[in-house]
C-alpha cells in the first residue's frame, strides 16, 4: 500500500511533464505568422530530456545493457597512469562532456537557422533523445566491456576482417575531416581579434597548472583547483581586453587565418603526445565548468528576459537557396545539426579516452547519456541565440563575402532584397560595441552566436560590459571546440596505433613514445592539412567543409550503430535491437541522399563535381576574375578530393551495413559467425570512496 502511495503522486508528476512537453512542442510547431517566446523552447527541451532520462535511458540501462556495478572496468584493470585511470565519476563526465560538446551543438544550430528555428529545434529533441545520448550510451558500454577498444577495432571484432577492415578505414578518414572542421571554427572566431586569441592561449597554461595542482602539489583537491582555474579564466577575459587596448602589445595576438592555424595544428600535437593527467584532462574538466556555468547563465538570462525569436519558424530558405550553405531543407538540416541531436563523433570519445577512466560500470548511464543530453541542451541555447537576433545581422554576419558580396554596402542590399533589412551603419555599430573592426562574412557561426549570447548577457547582466561579454562568449565558443579537437586527436592517435597494431607495428593503443609520436604527427598532419586549405578558401572553407564535415559525422553515427546493433543481436538481445537499429535506419537515408546531392547536384554552391567543372571552364574561357585565378586550382583539387572523401563515406557506410546484416543473418539462423570479444568478468576491488561514488 505504502508503494502505492507513493507511486501515485510522481506518476501524477511524470504525468504534468509529458503535457507541459507536448503542449510546449505543439506551441512551437503551431505557431505562424507571430513572433514567439523563447520560453518554449525551453519547457520543451527541460521536458523531453526529463522524460527521456527517467525513463528511456533506465529502461536500456537496466533491460537493454545489463549495467553490473560488481565488474572491473579497464580503468582499473589496466590502469598505467597516462591513458588508463581509475577517476572520480563527476571529472570523467567534465572530461566526457567537454570532449564531446565541440563547434557541433553551437555551430550547427547556428547555421541551420537559416532555414528558421522550428525544424532545427524538432531534430535537436527527437534526434537526442532516441538517436545521440543512446549512440553514446551503448558505445561506452560495449567498449568498457571489450577492454577500452576502439570503434573501428570493436568493429573488426565483432563484425570480421571485411567490414571490420573498412570500418576502421572509415573511421580514420572520417575523424581527420571532423577533426578539420573544428580546426577552422575556431579559427574563424579567432582571426583579427587579438582579444579573442589571447584569451585562448591563455587557458591552456592554466589547464596545465590544474592538472600539476591536482596530481602533484595537491592531489585529490578538486575543488581547490576548480576554484583556481575558473578565477584564472575570468582574468584571463580581463586580461584580453587589456591587451587588446594596448597598442604595443595587442599586434603579438592579431594573426590571419593561415597564422592561426598553423598554431592549432602544433596545439593538436601537443594535446595529443602530453600525459592525459597534464592537460586533457583538467583542461576539459575546467571546461565543463565554463562551458555549463555559461549555459546556465544563460538560461537564466533567457529566463529574466523571455525575448522574442525574431528568425521565422521557417524561411524561404528550405527551398535550398540559402545564402550560407547550399541545400534544401531534407536532407541538410539533419547533417548540419549534427552534435546537437546525433553525433558519430561521440562514438569515438566514448570508445577512445572516456571508458578508459571509468572507474564504475554504471556510470555508463550518467556519463553517456546524461552528457549527450547537456549537449544537446547546448544546441537548444544556440538555436535560441541566433533566432533572437534581427535575422538580417544573422545574415550578414554569416554569408560569406563569396555570396553577399565583399563590400558593407553590397551585402547590406542583397541581404535586404531577401527581406531581412539591414543596415551599414547598423552593422558597423555593432561591431564597434562588440570591440571589433567588422563583423561583416566572420562565417562559420561562432562569431553571430557570440553577439546573440553577449546581447543577452548584456541586457542582464551588465549593458556597458557588452564588448567583454562577447568575447566571453568566444572563449567559451572557443573552449567547447578545442576541447573536442585534443581529444578527438588523442582518440584518433588511438585508432591509427590500433590499426598499425593488427600488421604488428607498433605496440598498440598506449605504445613507446616513439609510436606516439610518430603515429600523432600523422594524424595531425592530416588534419592540419584540410584545415590550412579552409583557412586559404576565399568562401571561408565552411561553406564547402561544413557539409562533408556533417555527412561524415552522421555517417560515422551510421557505424557506430551497425557495431552496437550487431552487438546486440550477438549478446541475446534481438528484441531490444529496435533501440539502435531504428536511428540507424534514419541516418542511412538521411546520409545517402546528402551525399548523392553532394556528389551529383547541378547546384554550384551544393555539388563538389558540379562546382570543379564550372570553375575548370571558367579558368579555360580567361573569365575567372584575377584575384580568385590563383587560388582556383587548389578549390577544384579540393572539390575532387571532398568528392572523392564522400564516395568512401558512403561505400563503407553500406559496406557496413550489409555486413552487419550478414552477421545478423548468421546469428538468427544458426550458422557460424564472428564470437564476441566482450571481455570476461572480474571482479571490482576498487573500494576508495571517491572512486566508486
Amino acid at each position: 500500500m505504502s508503494g502505492n502511495k507513493h507511486s501515485l503522486p510522481i506518476n501524477l508528476f511524470w504525468g504534468l511533464v509529458a503535457l507541459a512537453a507536448a503542449g510546449a512542442i505543439a506551441g512551437i510547431a503551431l505557431q505562424r505568422g507571430e513572433t514567439i517566446s523563447s520560453m518554449w523552447l525551453i519547457v520543451a527541451a527541460v521536458c523531453v530530456y526529463a522524460l527521456g532520462y527517467r525513463f528511456y535511458s533506465a529502461f536500456v540501462a537496466a533491460k537493454v545493457l545489463v549495467l553490473d556495478a560488481s565488474r572491473a572496468t579497464p580503468a582499473e584493470r589496466f590502469d598505467d597512469g597516462r591513458d588508463f585511470m581509475p577517476t572520480h565519476k563527476w571529472v570523467v563526465f567534465g572530461h566526457h562532456f567537454a570532449a564531446i560538446a565541440g563547434p557541433g551543438p553551437l555551430i550547427g544550430p547556428t547555421l541551420a537557422a537559416q532555414f528558421g528555428y522550428l525544424p532545427g529545434t524538432l531534430w535537436i529533441l527527437i534526434g537526442a533523445v532516441l538517436g545521440g545520448c543512446v549512440q553514446d550510451f551503448v558505445t561506452l558500454f560495449f567498449s568498457v566491456r571489450r577492454d577500452g577498444r576502439s570503434l573501428g577495432q570493436m568493429a573488426k571484432d565483432e563484425l570480421g576482417n571485411i567490414g571490420g577492415g573498412a570500418a576502421m578505414l572509415g573511421v580514420m578518414t572520417i575523424m581527420v575531416i571532423l577533426i578539420a572542421v573544428l580546426g577552422l571554427v575556431v579559427v574563424n572566431a579567432m582571426k583579427h581579434s587579438p582579444w579573442a586569441t589571447a584569451t585562448v592561449a591563455a587557458t591552456i597554461p592554466i589547464a596545465m597548472l590544474m592538472g600539476m595542482y591536482l596530481n602533484h602539489l595537491r592531489p585529490g583537491r578538486v575543488l581547490e583547483a576548480t576554484l583556481i582555474g575558473v578565477s584564472l579564466l575570468v582574468f584571463a577575459v580581463v586580461g584580453g581586453g587589456w591587451i587588446d587596448e594596448n597598442q604595443a602589445i595587442r599586434g603579438w595576438f592579431d594573426y590571419d587565418a593561415p597564422e592561426l592555424a598553423l598554431m592549432v595544428i602544433g596545439y593538436g600535437f601537443a594535446a595529443a603526445v602530453l600525459p592525459v593527467w597534464l592537460l586533457l584532462a583538467p583542461r576539459d574538466y575546467l571546461s565543463t565548468f565554463m562551458k555549463l556555468g555559461t549555459i546556465a547563465a544563460l538560461a537564466v538570462a533567457i529566463l529574466i528576459l523571455r525575448p522574442e525569436l525574431k528568425m521565422p519558424a521557417l524561411t524561404q530558405f528550405i527551398d535550398g537557396s540559402g545564402p550560407i550553405f547550399g541545400g534544401k531543407l531534407f536532407p541538410f538540416v539533419f547533417i548540419t545539426i549534427a552534435c546537437g541531436a546525433i553525433s558519430g563523433f561521440h562514438a569515438l570519445i566514448s570508445s577512445g579516452t572516456t571508458p578508459k577512466l571509468l572507474a564504475n560500470e554504471t556510470d555508463a548511464r550518467f556519463i553517456g547519456y546524461g552528457a549527450m543530453m547537456m549537449e544537446s541542451f547546448v544546441a537548444i541555447m544556440a538555436m535560441i541565440a541566433a533566432s533572437v537576433l534581427e535575422p538580417g545581422v544573422y545574415f550578414a554576419i554569416n554569408s560569406p563575402a563569396g555570396v553577399v558580396g565583399k563590400e558593407a554596402a553590397e551585402a547590406v542590399a542583397k541581404i535586404s532584397s531577401w527581406g531581412f533589412p539591414v543596415a551599414v551603419e547598423q552593422m558597423q555599430q555593432l561591431a564597434q560595441t562588440m570591440g571589433e573592426s567588422t563583423l561583416f562574412a566572420r562565417t562559420g557561426g561562432a562569431p553571430s552566436l557570440a553577439v546573440g549570447m553577449a546581447s543577452l548577457f548584456a541586457q542582464v547582466f551588465g549593458q556597458h560590459l557588452l564588448a567583454a561579454w562577447y568575447h566571453f562568449a568566444i572563449m567559451f565558443e572557443a573552449l567547447f571546440i578545442l576541447t573536442t579537437l585534443d581529444a578527438g586527436t588523442r582518440v584518433a592517435r588511438f585508432m591509427l596505433q590500433d590499426i598499425l597494431g593488427n600488421f604488428n607495428i607498433g605496440r598498440g593503443s598506449s605504445g613507446g613514445y616513439a609510436s606516439i609520436l610518430l603515429t600523432s604527427a600523422a594524424v595531425v598532419g592530416a588534419w592540419g592539412y584540410f584545415l590550412y586549405m579552409g583557412a586559404i578558401d576565399p568562401l571561408g572553407g565552411i561553406n564547402s567543409l561544413w557539409p562533408l564535415f556533417g555527412i561524415a559525422n552522421q555517417m560515422l553515427a551510421a557505424i557506430a550503430l551497425c557495431v552496437a546493433t550487431t552487438i546486440l543481436v550477438k549478446s541475446g538481445k534481438l528484441k531490444y535491437a529496435w533501440v539502435t537499429a531504428l536511428p540507424l535506419s534514419w541516418l542511412i537515408i538521411v546520409t545517402s541522399s546528402a551525399a548523392w546531392q553532394k556528389l551529383f547536384a547541378e547546384d554550384l554552391r551544393i555539388g563538389f563535381l558540379a562546382h570543379a567543372a564550372d570553375l575548370s571552364a571558367k579558368i579555360a574561357s580567361g573569365s575567372l576574375p584575377a584575384a580568385q585565378l590563383k587560388s582556383a586550382p587548389q578549390l577544384i583539387f579540393n572539390d575532387y578530393l571532398n568528392a572523392g572523401l564522400t564516395c568512401l563515406f558512403m561505400l563503407i557506410t553500406w559496406l557496413l551495413l550489409a555486413d552487419m546484416l550478414r552477421v545478423i543473418y548468421r546469428v538468427t539462423s544458426g550458422q557460424p559467425y564472428p564470437q564476441s570479444s566482450e571481455s570476461p568478468h572480474i571482479p571490482s576491488r576498487l573500494v576508495e570512496n571517491w572512486v566508486r561514488d
